[in-house]
């Protein structure tokens, strides 16, 4: 599937198996930068622990909630809470206190997605017990070797296999992904990439292309494979996981848009199912930089809302207004 049909297509395939079990329709996640603070030194990221020229923030607890609420108003069917990995109480602490009101205020309705790195499995419980119900956790390859070639010492491909099997384990609905166009990564890597996401049973997936961050050691290394191959590459990886996954929820990421202006859309038309705009308010945003040129940077979130509106509507989808869209993968493992 990755080298042999046609993109045309193979996203044609993939497009029509994604109509079939969702229809012409796009969930909606908003996401909130909650923080740029990170304990993790990954060599390719550009708010690792080391990247001295980032600028720190947390948002607090008010800013969050008001973040979420204004998603809820807007008929965002849900939320993505996502910062730095940090791993200690305080910080346990603060993302309890807020899936916590935001269900006491806001209800049941909304769907939350945290993807706060790994954590031990009674944070995992806790967060869960208040309020979380997804959890992104991108495994980034699912190869080994080239793993800890983008890692420093320290950073265990195995511990991250395991959080994403205790999320699994705990009731999460769970997701994870990897960059595509990585040093040392070839087709046979990315096939294995997909075979990962089905022998594990995830029910999302959010792949992107590697973009080299110019304050990371990995940028010396960076592949020279122009925007067009890797923009083929990550719209095929797209339709080969719907095929692989026909119910998974699959995004169509901001990466995409940073390759090509029409990325997101090519993305959905590939199989992709979702969309993440950016509600992170606009005064944070230049500082969560994973990587240059992220889109939608300087734009407020009703902008955004509205130009995602007309970019869906131009290639024949709706938005799902108000819906969780919950993956319809989900479970039946157990079932």
């Amino acid at each position: 599937m990755l080298r042999e049909e046609p993109l045309d297509a193979l996203m044609s395939r993939a497009y029509a198996v994604k109509a079939r079990v969702w229809g012409k329709r796009v969930a909606l996640r908003g996401l909130v930068e909650i923080s740029n603070i990170c304990a993790k030194n990954c060599l390719y990221c550009g708010i690792r622990r080391g990247n001295t020229k980032t600028v720190r923030y947390r948002m607090s607890e008010d800013e969050v909630f008001a973040a979420v609420a204004w998603a809820a108003e807007n008929r965002y069917g849900s939320v993505v809470l996502q910062s730095g990995e940090v791993m200690d109480e305080a910080n346990a602490l603060f993302v309890e206190r807020i899936l916590k009101r935001v269900r006491a205020e806001l209800g049941d309705s909304l769907g939350i997605t945290l993807s706060l790195g790994e954590q031990p499995d009674d944070v995992y419980r806790r967060w869960l017990d208040a309020g979380a119900n997804r959890y992104l956790l991108r495994i980034e390859t699912s190869d080994p070797v080239i793993y800890a070639r983008i890692h420093p010492a320290g950073h265990s491909w195995q511990a991250r296999r395991q959080c994403l099997r205790s999320l699994k384990r705990l009731g999460y609905i769970t997701g994870t992904g990897v960059m595509i166009g990585l040093p040392g990564q070839d087709e046979d890597s990315l096939a294995h990439d997909i075979a990962f996401f089905r022998d594990e049973g995830v029910d999302m997936v959010g792949m992107g292309p590697y973009i080299a961050h110019p304050d990371t050691p990995l940028a010396a290394e960076a592949p020279r494979l122009g925007r067009e191959r890797l923009l083929e590459l990550s719209l095929r990886m797209i339709a080969a996981v719907r095929l692989a996954i026909p119910d998974a929820n699959i995004a169509s990421t901001t990466a995409l848009q940073a390759i090509d202006p029409e990325g997101r859309e090519k993305g959905l038309l590939a199989g992709a199912n979702v969309i993440m705009p950016n509600i992170t308010p606009q005064k944070y945003r230049g500082e969560y930089l994973l990587y240059p040129g992220k889109p939608c940077v300087g734009e407020d979130s009703e902008l955004c809302r509205g130009c995602l509106e007309r970019r869906v509507k131009s290639i024949g989808e709706e938005i799902a207004w108000g819906e969780r869209c919950d993956p319809l993968h989900f479970g039946k493992e157990t079932r």
